[in-house]
């Protein structure tokens, strides 16, 4: 398990997930921290679904904020068959991940997986008198889907290993799941701050991140060029539903989701 302290951040943060392959949305979510004085931190996944996943990594790696390595990263850089999601055999999510994954394991190149290689588990820091840890998933398993309705104690376990790695943390930020949230548990905050590169399941285009300033923290919307980026998906051939999920705002499957955060069983 690597651990990286940042030390201390004395201005605002801003902290997103999941690029995605997204070059647009990427490329929005900086602009976005250098509009507002923000050292950016990056909670993992920069390749996934979308079309551009060379120039996603190189953006990010130009802009030289820290990154937690997420599961996707870990996956190419051993030369994994699969995303590593844990998604049950057979089910839509599986399938679909067969076609992005293997289109981005075919344009990351070596250079670039010696980078994801050597990127932390773990990333602390200190701001406005609280320290931070910094997840992908969870810590027991880096591609653990933890959501606003996971039970506490399962929270609070991954907040124990966590600590058991870093030492103390009062708030913990993490990624991985799609859907920003924030939950007050018995150790302090746990925020889930989103991920930039798909919309989360509700229906609008925007995809979200968060933000850390004088100890306050803030979810928003990331509003980007969407078509630009279904053009790179439908011009990549990437048409198996994640391109009409950019503009729709809805995930092509629910199979990941608990019941209580499938629209499909609100609306049954």
């Amino acid at each position: 398990m690597r651990v990286q302290d940042l030390g201390q951040i004395e201005g605002p943060v801003l902290v997103f997930g999941g690029p995605y392959s997204n070059l647009q949305a990427t490329q929005a979510v900086l602009a976005e921290a250098q509009a507002r004085g923000a050292y950016a931190i990056c909670t993992g996944d920069v390749v996934a679904y979308c079309a551009r996943p060379a120039e996603t990594v190189a953006a990010i790696r130009a802009a030289g904020c820290p990154v937690v390595a997420g599961n996707c990263e870990k996956q190419l850089a051993a030369g994994a068959p699969d995303c590593g999601c844990g998604f049950d055999e057979g089910t839509a999510c599986d399938l679909l991940s067969m076609g992005w994954y293997g289109f981005a394991d075919t344009r990351v190149g070596q250079a670039d997986r010696a980078w994801m290689a050597g990127l932390p588990d773990v990333l602390t820091f200190t701001h406005a008198g609280a320290r931070y840890g910094v997840i992908h998933g969870g810590v027991t398993d880096v591609a653990r889907f933890l959501w606003s309705s996971s039970p506490a104690d399962a929270l609070e376990a991954e907040w124990d290993a966590l600590e058991a790695v870093a030492g103390p943390v009062d708030r913990v930020l993490a990624g991985h799941s799609g859907i920003a949230f924030e939950r007050e548990l018995s150790k302090g905050r746990w925020i889930n701050a989103g991920v930039v590169g798909m919309p989360p399941h509700n229906g609008t285009s925007q995809t979200e991140f968060a933000t850390v300033s004088d100890g306050d923290v803030a979810l928003h919307g990331l509003n980007y060029d969407v078509q630009a980026a279904v053009n790179d998906m439908e011009s990549a051939g990437l048409i198996h539903g994640y391109h009409i999920t950019l503009r729709s705002g809805y995930w092509p499957s629910e199979d990941v989701l608990p019941p209580d955060l499938r629209l499909s069983l609100a609306s049954g």
